[in-house]
């Protein structure tokens, strides 16, 4: 087993490490959580004993095989194919000796050695995982040097899935991979026969993958057994044994409760009322652990808003004369929350661009509303920061009007600290970029929050407050998100690109996974609930417009039925209230009162749940 024991580390003058300990048995898969910044990759290189630690001991049993993900890796010309199967050392050793050796007794030792580590298999196992996280054919031979930083980073995750190892070391392995290429990895960990320690920030992920959490906080750390949510219950529990914070606790699920009734409220949100109050229980599970959090961030609604904020007429979007996209015909409604789902290279960040103005369309109409500002996030904004200046100059130049107290207090939500914020941002993590970036963009109150996967580098609880911002925020907002978690708390409606097509997806999260995973091959298919194409669909919307016109009317003459009951039984309920009603009035008067107010009250029960049913049938 691995077993760390009372270690502590300094770096520099800061005690980053104080008798941290905590064991792990064989075949056993641990999440290792902690805000940015609290050791989390340090922890890593101490297993990898590329750091000492200053006291105690860390004994990893011998002979065990030891995988790791790099995050950067040395400039070569290797194609993608070979890089991968470089993963796999001792392969690679015994492919050299047969080159070299000419006795046939030593080679034929050597092919037996090959066999046994499934040598002839090697080319289809790489190619096998390559598929999984989103590569074609046509990348394997395709040199490491031509590919992007992010598609990068999936070879060396893939390199790291083809070593054989006893502990497999995973640092933050679902940043750049879309929905589809999480589920195939999801896959491939539960089958890992290995131990497995993972940095990730992906509560499904974690979920699904771990069976232990090691929090690591305050310099030192806990493992708790079974998955993410199972630790954020175990948490909860103990931060209100430990620092009686039920108050607190009631007043986060009071304000939750708050945002779920708003849409209680809204008859264009009834669709989305009975999966937003399940979103409240598991809210409700770790709001302790989010009153626990430092982070208070919000966005600032807009001032106006267009009605529609942007239309779309047999629009078709891509790039020279390739089309990504084709005759699309949709709209962006203010207060729209829309997921953007599809396989990689299906044309999500295609449509994100367009919607922005960062590419103009190849054919059709892109109509945007005169009061339709957008708000874009995307991770080639971090690298456009001035890294020669600080995170509060950056700030104040932006809000000139706001004094340099009052951004350094509006970046103190955002987890900058008063020295973090005179530190310049080239000095920045990725996360705290992240949250900067976010910041701007929060304070310019804009319309459309357009957010291409705003929740690479950020930490378990500043996800959490992103989702809870976004649920506050009465703009509309357009994300792409590989974070199944903050689809589901923040989404109402799913377009599915595929095939250069966009389809509505008319079932939630957890039926497009179960749906991914269960198609022939995995995750690695395009489609996603595609029954009908844009034509049929088309065809469909004009046979039904009829009786959409009857559910609207339909809906609207239940929701004044809904007034006119309230009203009355509000008259009603008020001369009950009334003491004097009761000294004056004849008992068959009164009864008649009670009675009616009983009456009033069923029937305003009924007339909901009509309401509701019809206003679902009309969504």
């Amino acid at each position: 087993m691995l077993n760390v024991s009372d270690v502590t580390l300094k770096r520099g003058d800061d005690l980053l490490f104080e008798k941290l300990g905590f064991v792990v048995h064989p075949g056993h898969s641990v999440a290792v959580i902690g805000r940015n910044g609290v050791g989390k990759s340090t922890l890593f290189n101490l297993l990898l004993g590329r750091i000492t630690s200053d006291e105690g001991e860390i004994n990893i049993p011998a002979g065990w095989r030891i995988g790791y993900m790099e995050q950067e890796v040395a400039s070569t010309q290797r194609c993608a194919l070979d890089h991968v199967i470089d993963g796999d050392h001792a392969l690679r050793k015994v492919e050299a000796q047969l080159d070299r050796e000419h006795n046939p007794e030593h080679l034929a030792e050597l092919h037996s050695r090959y066999d046994d580590l499934d040598g002839y298999t090697a080319t289809a196992r790489a190619g096998e995982i390559l598929h999984g996280l989103g590569f074609s054919s046509d990348d394997f031979d395709q040199p490491y040097n031509d590919f992007s930083g992010g598609w990068r980073i999936r070879l060396n995750l893939a390199r790291a899935l083809m070593t054989p190892a006893d502990l497999l070391l995973l640092d933050e392995p679902t940043n750049h991979l879309d929905l589809e290429a999480i589920l195939w990895l999801e896959n491939w960990l539960k089958r890992f026969p290995g131990t497995l320690l993972v940095i990730a920030h992906d509560r499904g992920f974690l979920d699904t993958c771990v069976s232990g959490v090691l929090h690591l906080s305050g310099r030192s750390g806990r493992l708790y057994r079974g998955n993410y949510t199972s630790f954020e219950r175990q948490r909860t529990e103990a931060l209100e044994r430990e620092l009686s914070i039920q108050d607190k606790r009631q007043r986060e699920r009071a304000r939750i409760q708050v945002f779920v009734d708003r849409f209680r409220a809204k008859a264009s949100k009834a669709k989305q009322v009975q999966s937003r109050i399940k979103a409240l229980a598991k809210l409700q599970d770790h709001a302790a652990i989010h009153v626990d959090s430092d982070y208070d961030v919000g966005f600032q609604n807009p001032v106006k808003t267009s009605n529609p904020l942007f239309s779309f007429r047999k629009l078709t979007l891509g790039y020279g004369d390739q089309a990504v996209l084709q005759d699309i015909s949709q709209s962006i409604l203010p207060g729209a929350r829309i997921g953007v789902l599809g396989a990689n290279g299906a044309g999500k960040s295609t449509l994100l661009k367009a919607i922005v103005g960062d590419l103009a369309p190849l054919a059709g109409e892109l109509h945007k509303g005169q009061h339709a500002d957008v708000g874009y996030f995307a991770q080639h904004q971090l690298e456009a920061l001035d890294l020669t200046t600080t995170a509060l100059a950056t700030i104040a130049k932006q809000q000139p009007s706001k004094s340099l107290q009052q951004c350094r207090d509006y970046l103190g939500g955002w987890g900058f600290s008063a020295p973090m914020t005179e530190r310049v941002t080239g000095s920045l993590s990725g996360g705290e970029k992240a949250r900067l970036v976010l910041a701007l963009i929060a304070a310019t109150r804009p319309a459309l929050l357009v957010l291409d996967e705003p929740t690479n580098h950020l930490d378990l609880d500043m996800r959490d407050a992103l989702a809870i911002a976004l649920g506050e925020y009465e703009g509309a907002v357009v994300i792409v998100a590989h974070d199944r978690t903050l689809l589901e708390k923040t989404v109402d409606e799913f377009w599915v690109l595929d095939n250069g097509s966009l389809m509505v997806y008319h079932g939630d999260m957890d039926d497009y996974t179960a749906q991914q995973t269960q198609r022939p091959g995995g995750a690695k298919s395009n489609s996603a609930n595609a029954d009908f194409t844009n034509r049929e669909l088309r065809k469909q919307r004009a046979q039904s417009r009829e009786s959409l016109r009857e559910l609207k009317k339909n809906a609207r003459a239940l929701e004044r039925s809904v007034d006119s009951c309230t009203v009355k039984l509000r008259e009603v309920e008020t001369r009950l209230a009334d003491p004097q009603v009761y000294a004056t009035l004849e008992a068959n008067e009164l009864n008649e009162l009670l009675a009616s107010a009983a009456k009033l009250r069923r029937m305003l029960e009924s007339t909901e749940e009509a309401w509701l049913e019809a206003a679902q049938r009309l969504e």
